[in-house]
């Protein structure tokens, strides 16, 4: 079989997954704390075959293979909006919350009550503390979160937040919006670089301008690709229709 054909459907393949990546980036475009994400490829080299009898030296056959997806772990921006629920973290640390499948954890800061005084985020997770959900009373009033993450209120102390930081952040995997898992080998530890602003949040830090440019040059090199197939095809029709000719 031809490798041309397969080369080029390789690249394609991987075209649609830069799409897919592009494509979720520009959709969360508006949400807090959500960190953009960049597809690494790779040449993959065939393995050769290789025999004293072939009459011509082997050559490597090269594919386009998506290696992996990084997270982009700059920082958003912080903007003010004056809610004594809203936080913005300031250095690499990320909120522990407690979702339906577990333990995850989050830089989206736009927090709020639950109907059962509950601090949850804006998907409804709750917001861990060192000893768990932190809950108020209706009655209470003079809510304060301190730069160590420390919860306050007219009752008192409340708990503190659980911000942990993590040695290898790439290991996370993101589980969708900007929720993301930690894995095995780097579970996280206690925050002690990041500080917490009250009344901030973090925005995305995807760029709409950036992204929509690059979506513009993915859909015009897989245009290309599905070019120089065709090209191919085409020349392979001909070539059987001439030998097709001279046969006859």
């Amino acid at each position: 079989m031809e490798n041309a054909p397969i080369i080029n459907l390789s690249r394609q393949i991987a075209l649609r997954r830069q799409m897919d990546v592009v494509a979720n980036n520009l959709a969360n475009l508006n949400t807090f704390g959500f960190k953009g994400e960049k597809v690494l490829f790779e040449d993959f080299i065939m393995p050769e075959a290789s025999d004293r009898t072939f009459p011509f030296g082997d050559r490597d056959v090269h594919f386009t293979a998506d290696w992996a997806t990084m997270h982009d772990l700059q920082p958003g921006a912080i903007n003010e909006t004056g809610n004594a629920f809203d936080i913005a973290l300031e250095g690499p640390g990320y909120l522990s919350v407690q979702t339906q499948n577990g333990l995850a954890y989050t830089r989206n800061g736009a927090l709020h009550l639950n109907a059962s005084g509950t601090l949850v985020t804006s998907d409804g997770d709750p917001v861990l503390s060192n000893g768990g959900p932190i809950t108020f009373t209706s009655d209470e009033t003079d809510i304060s979160i301190g730069a160590n993450g420390a919860v306050m209120s007219s009752a008192g102390t409340k708990g503190r937040l659980s911000v942990v930081e993590f040695n290898e952040p790439q290991s996370l995997t993101h589980l969708g919006g900007s929720l993301y898992r930690a894995s095995t080998a780097d579970p996280g530890q206690t925050a002690v670089e990041t500080k917490v602003h009250q009344g901030a949040i973090e925005r995305s830090n995807v760029s709409g301008v950036a992204e929509m440019a690059e979506m513009v040059d993915v859909n015009r090199a897989y245009q290309l690709v599905a070019q120089i197939i065709k090209n191919q095809d085409d020349l392979r029709q001909k070539a059987i229709q001439k030998l097709g000719d001279i046969s006859a």
